[in-house]
């Protein structure tokens, strides 16, 4: 993670969560460990069914306890997440940590006025009454942006456009000052100048409120744009971690290199073909041994002894940089550096 004097907010130590299915055991989640700080954005990045918003889900304790089994330590300002009864995760939801959902129409109640929305929200933690939850909830609208706040506050969902219903999601989820909050792909569905201004309200209420910020999404490009550290992740596992710069300019896994082949360069030739990976990603329910991404790595056989069908690479960290692959670190430098040479010719 990037250099800080500031002790984690968040710890995770090698998380698993395992769902029961008809088919048998899903692996969602499979050995994730990081850390995250006050005022630090993480971005995770991964394909669909990587593990991502499984991971978020269970930090806030959003899991069918029956079906779920999970394993490993989370750690939020120091108090134990797992253990945590089902009343002390609803007061932490909303008031320590809080997420964003990607589709705001759907998470909003098509019944109730967004201002209702927001301030039962606040006064369920603060024990307000109406009068100053809908005073909150009309000061949370204008921090967001939305114009005529002490009006819009009795509109419906239905009655605002997809960004403003965004930003009032970032309301809610914002309204008790929350340390925490999640965003999982909550610009997925936005045009990419809505998206630019959702992008920048979070920044900017990070700023002011000092929020450790976990972002979840499948877009590097919006990586570049808000995270300070990057965990790459693949079949319920971290492939890669570091810095933004470090992973977005220097990559030492082929998952990661594959995904920056796979996305389109603004500022190079528009008739460049994209490349994308090769293959699907992985069933949960049976994974590929050794590596779970060597069936559609272009490097697997460049390592001795089929390591990568049959072995597990570790993932070690060094100064918050690291990578869970069997390349060696000169292999991974001449192999990438001539891969993404031909990718740009």
């Amino acid at each position: 993670m990037t250099s800080t004097d500031q002790q984690p907010f968040l710890s995770i130590r090698d998380l698993k969560v395992h769902f029961s299915t008809e088919d048998g055991i899903v692996k969602a989640v499979d050995g994730l460990s990081f850390d995250l700080a006050k005022g630090q954005t993480l971005g995770i990045v991964g394909e669909s069914g990587s593990g991502k918003s499984v991971t978020n889900l269970t930090i806030l304790g959003l899991h069918d306890r029956d079906r779920t089994a999970i394993d490993g330590e989370i750690l939020l300002d120091g108090q134990e997440l797992l253990n945590a009864s089902e009343k002390e995760l609803e007061r932490l939801r909303g008031n320590k940590m809080s997420m964003i959902f990607q589709d705001a129409l759907a998470s909003l109640s098509p019944y109730h006025t967004i201002g209702t929305q927001i301030g039962e929200t606040y006064r369920k933690h603060t024990g307000v009454s109406k009068a100053e939850a809908r005073k909150r909830a009309i000061e949370m609208l204008r921090r967001v942006g939305i114009p005529q706040p002490d009006m819009r506050v009795d509109d419906y969902p239905h009655q605002f456009s997809g960004g403003m219903r965004q930003r009032a999601m970032i309301a809610m989820a914002l309204v008790c000052d929350p340390e925490l909050l999640i965003a999982d792909e909550p610009t997925t569905a936005l045009d990419v100048t809505v998206q630019a201004q959702i992008m920048d309200l979070l920044k900017d209420l990070q700023q002011e409120f000092g929020t450790a910020i976990i972002f979840i999404t499948h877009d590097l490009g919006v990586i570049a744009d808000i995270a300070d550290d990057v965990l790459v992740m693949y079949g319920g596992r971290c492939v890669e971690r570091g810095t933004k710069r470090e992973v977005l300019t220097s990559p030492q896994h082929p998952y990661t290199l594959g995904l920056l082949n796979s996305m389109p360069d603004l500022h190079g030739p528009v008739d460049v073909e994209l490349s994308p990976i090769p293959g699907s990603p992985p069933s949960l329910l049976n994974p590929p041994s050794g590596c779970r991404f060597h069936p559609r790595c272009a490097f697997a056989d460049k390592v001795a002894g089929n390591l990568c069908s049959t072995e597990r690479p570790m993932l070690e960290i060094v100064a918050g940089r690291g990578s869970a692959c069997h390349l060696t670190a000169d292999q991974k430098r001449e192999l990438f550096a001539h891969y993404a040479e031909l990718q740009r010719h």
